[in-house]
């Protein structure tokens, strides 16, 4: 075994003779290419180096004159973490409480074998802000959606009385639910799936906001489906909102069939969509809901499940668990984000700067229509979709924003999503607007 030797904290933090806070975005990424995974594609020649404010990350990118230096920009932040800073980054209110939770209470990790104070605390925050009865506390927001697919499982076959292995979950095509094996079995985006299977079965899907096909499958299979598990609107696929009719009507479809709607609101929930989570914009309620991203205020990965009564309680001793989730720490930061996002109105600013963003994006679509084919959001979980057109590159655009000064990222070539923070201010929207027009003015 060589020696290892780690020194030193920030910039100075050296391993051997490496120290961070020398190395070029060239040598970061050299290091990544060389002993990472290669499962992601981060946008070339930028580093994060740390935040100015809520809405602002400061860079570090090769210096033009010296290919061994850097300099370093500020860039406004319109990704958010794919919306877990829906707080804004280091937001105060929660950092204030972790220090004082470390620094006064003492009780970073206990395990769930043993009680500690701070869960009552989570619980009770968090059945009141969802309106929900039930809450487990989880980690990464893809365990709250596996935990959502084995609920339905469990239910179905316990309360619905679905025979032995045969239960359905239903999902949409288009769907994202994180990386897990169950969550890329349900997902149909080859990338994804190719040399990872065989894939859990009793999976069955159809074409998202399209009620006729659901009721379809519905009235032929509906004593063997379990569930109808879905994000109200969905991210990874460029935001696609569904019509406005849609979860009301699919909502009623469900309880006429005794099926449970399941929605993830990893992405949509926190106030992202202008509501604090996106089904009360139809007016509905569903009977399991999975949070994460912003459920840890960005400081520290949480997440949870929220349900109905009878759904959560199938559960039993020994059947679920999780290390992590729930823990004294993380139960604190849950705690401090839900209550940043009731105190700082968080669902309200993300409609009013939804709007002021929404409007601008659509300006720049009529001005330069035969570039910007749609615009889509609710709040401030938006996107624009490029015409397929080689010179409309979606990364191509990525890139050129950063050199404008904002961060966002393409997803599926042609859209680009933009979610910043809902503490963002107008002057700073306006300044987003400004990068985007003078980016697709350029194409």
């Amino acid at each position: 075994m060589s020696k290892l030797t780690i020194t030193g904290y920030g910039d100075d933090l050296t391993i051997n003779d490496t120290r961070i806070g020398d190395l070029t975005p060239l040598e970061h990424t050299k290091i990544e290419e060389k002993l990472g995974g290669k499962n992601y594609s981060p946008l070339e020649n930028v580093v994060v180096s740390h935040v100015k404010d809520s809405s602002t990350l400061i860079c570090r990118k090769p210096d033009k004159n010296d290919v061994n230096k850097f300099i370093e920009e500020e860039i406004i932040d319109g990704l958010c973490c794919y919306s877990a800073v829906n707080q804004g980054q280091l937001n105060q209110t929660i950092v204030d409480a972790v220090i004082q939770h470390l620094k006064t209470e003492k009780l970073p990790t206990v395990p769930r074998s043993i009680r500690h104070k701070y869960m009552s605390a989570f619980l009770l925050a968090a059945t009141n802000i969802t309106n929900m009865n039930r809450v487990v506390p989880k980690v990464a927001g893809v365990e709250s959606w596996e935990l959502t697919f084995k609920l339905c499982r469990r239910w179905g076959y316990e309360i619905k009385n679905i025979p032995k292995d045969q239960a359905i979950i239903v999902g949409a095509t288009g769907n994202f639910h994180g990386r897990s094996l169950a969550a890329t079995s349900m997902s149909d985006d080859p990338v994804s799936k190719t040399n990872f299977g065989p894939f859990v079965p009793g999976i069955e899907l159809v074409p998202f906001n399209d009620y006729d096909a659901l009721k379809d499958l519905f009235e032929k299979r509906g004593e063997y489906i379990a569930a109808y598990s879905v994000e109200p609107i969905q991210g990874e696929a460029g935001v696609i909102v569904p019509d406005d009719d849609y979860w009301p009507k699919v909502s009623k479809l469900c309880k006429e069939h005794n099926i449970l709607l399941a929605f993830d609101e990893v992405q949509t929930g926190f106030g992202r969509t202008g509501a604090n989570f996106a089904h009360q914009l139809y007016d509905i309620k569903p009977d399991l809901m999975g949070c994460g991203k912003a459920a840890g205020g960005g400081i520290l990965p949480v997440s949870f499940v929220a349900g109905r009564d009878d759904v959560v309680g199938v559960l039993t001793p020994g059947s679920e668990g999780s290390t992590f989730g729930g823990y004294p720490l993380a139960s604190v930061v849950g705690t401090y984000a839900i209550k940043t996002l009731v105190d700082e109105e968080l669902a309200y600013n993300a409609s009013l700067r939804g709007k002021q963003l929404m409007d601008g994006l659509n300006e720049i679509k009529n001005e330069f229509s035969s570039k910007i084919k749609i615009v889509r959001g609710k709040g401030l979980l938006t996107a624009f979709e490029m015409f397929d057109d080689k010179k409309l590159d979606g990364h191509h655009i990525s890139v050129e924003l950063m050199n404008h000064g904002i961060y966002a990222k393409e997803t599926h070539h042609t859209t680009i999503r933009l979610a910043p923070a809902l503490t963002i201010s107008k002057t700073q929207i306006d300044n987003l607007l400004s990068g985007v027009r003078a980016v697709v003015k350029s194409l």
